[in-house]
């Protein structure tokens, strides 16, 4: 018998069960849904020096998700300048510098052909998600993915958050990197397509497809 078995071990205190933050629908895709993919591979922008592209869009019951990336292609700049452009594409906030009154960030658009719309740079994820009460729809919530670079370009990805599903109609997208020289460029897609592409969503769990 050793000298500290004469004292009892107190019990620890029942700790409470924790819950995973779901986010609501407005900021993110649901958590847990298999999403129907659409493929889209249309270019926003598609010049000398820089690509912007739709890869493809993860369609939930409740939004699209747009899988985006994104290549600078270095030309005439000199170290210095290209130094400067490595933090602007990899720190790419919307922001307005230098007194110009321009938002001069990356940033993401949306019209439904109702003309309501919605920007990123405007609504960012963590203003959607504070306030806790739902926006008036749409909403537009951009997420960089990372990206990589070197002495000849720049590459990065994303994800752009549309709540809600789009109606039937036209579905224009628009899109501006200033920072880049990108002026406002913009295409369309097919609401519609993307609404129908929903009927193919599934549950990860059956109760929850049960009670839908």
């Amino acid at each position: 018998m050793t000298f500290f078995q004469d004292f009892p071990v107190p019990p620890l205190p029942p700790r409470p069960r924790t819950t995973s933050y779901v986010p609501p629908p407005w900021a993110a895709a649901p958590v847990y849904e298999l999403p129907a993919a659409v493929h889209v591979g249309r270019f926003l922008s598609r010049t000398p020096g820089m690509v912007v592209a739709i890869r493809s869009a993860d369609v939930f019951s409740t939004g699209c998700l747009f899988n985006l990336s994104w290549v600078f292609r270095r030309a005439e700049q000199t170290e210095e300048d290209w130094a400067d452009l490595q933090h602007l594409f990899f720190q790419p906030g919307r922001g307005i510098r230098r007194g110009s009154g321009r938002q001069t960030g990356l940033m993401f658009g949306v019209e439904f052909p109702d003309g309501s719309k919605a920007s990123t740079g405007v609504l960012g994820p963590h203003g959607l998600m504070e306030r806790g009460q739902e926006p008036e729809p749409p909403t537009l919530v951009l997420n960089n993915g990372g990206g990589s670079g070197g002495d000849d370009e720049f590459s990065g990805s994303g994800t752009l958050w549309l709540w809600p599903l789009p109606p039937a109609g036209d579905l224009r997208l628009v899109a501006q990197w200033t920072d880049f020289g990108m002026e406002e460029t913009s295409l369309m897609l097919d609401g519609g397509a993307l609404r129908q592409a929903a009927a193919s969503v599934q549950p990860y769990w059956q109760e929850e497809e049960n009670n839908g």
